[in-house]
């Protein structure tokens, strides 16, 4: 079965009667593909970027106003991940952590190991929140609150951090405990939740830099915003993950 990598450039490439029936696209850049008179029965599309494009037409509709409505439903309170106000934010933030607590008290009547476990290559659910402590630290922590040190060794590395300048040494390559992981995990829920307790207009107009690239500006509101979006994005990659060993089991 042939494979192409990061290494091989298929832009502007064209499949006329290719079969591409199973193929798996993983961290693919598939923006501006034309697709014509295909078959695409059960196609499973993972797109966390998805709303900040301009469209994406099935049969020439527009359907990301559709997924978007359908997530907010699916997930009460993520459509308050943008608030710009202090309040906002501050309920949004409630929100979500009330989502999680559901989420752990679940995963914790699950059979042991189930936060271990691996579906279809992705991060185990404890992998996940140590994701979650990562994309904290980088955006309070290193972007907010500009600390010399921001970073947790518990921290889930990605493919897409080890280029932002970010120290490797610091990360743990040894898997901690479930019990270590959470520790870490509700530590920097109440670092965000301290910083919103007394956050003002003026506060979230501040500007900051971009933790990646560092000659694009933000503001504090963006960053949090980030930091929400990473929230409720991986919470649904987790219970995604749940419900599919839940049914396996």
């Amino acid at each position: 079965m042939a494979a192409f990598t990061r290494s091989d450039d298929l832009q502007g490439a064209t499949f006329v009667g290719a079969n591409l029936r199973g193929a798996r696209f993983v961290e693919s850049d598939l923006s501006g593909v034309v697709m014509r008179g295909v078959e695409v029965g059960n196609a499973d599309i993972d797109a966390p970027w998805l709303p900040d494009a301009d469209y994406f037409r099935v049969n020439g509709v527009d359907v990301i106003p559709f997924v978007e409505a359908e997530l907010d439903r699916r997930f009460p309170g993520r459509a308050q991940r943008r608030a710009a106000d202090p309040d906002g934010l501050r309920a949004a933030w409630a929100v979500l952590e009330r989502t999680w607590a559901a989420t752990l008290e679940r995963v914790s009547a699950m059979p042991a190991g189930t936060v271990d476990v691996s579906v279809d290559g992705e991060w185990s659910f404890a992998q996940t929140l140590r994701h979650l402590v990562l994309a904290t630290d980088t955006w309070l922590g290193k972007a907010i609150l500009r600390l010399d040190q921001p970073f947790h060794p518990l921290g889930q590395l990605d493919a897409g951090t080890a280029g932002d300048g970010t120290d490797l040494t610091v990360f743990t390559t040894e898997t901690p405990t479930y019990a270590a992981v959470l520790d870490a995990r509700a530590g920097r829920v109440a670092m965000v939740r301290d910083l919103l307790a007394g956050v003002s207009v003026d506060e979230l107009d501040e500007e900051r830099r971009n933790p990646h690239a560092p000659e694009h500006p933000e503001t504090v509101r963006s960053c949090l915003h980030v930091i929400l979006e990473e929230e409720w994005e991986h919470h649904r990659f987790a219970v995604r993950d749940l419900d599919a060993i839940d049914t396996a089991s």
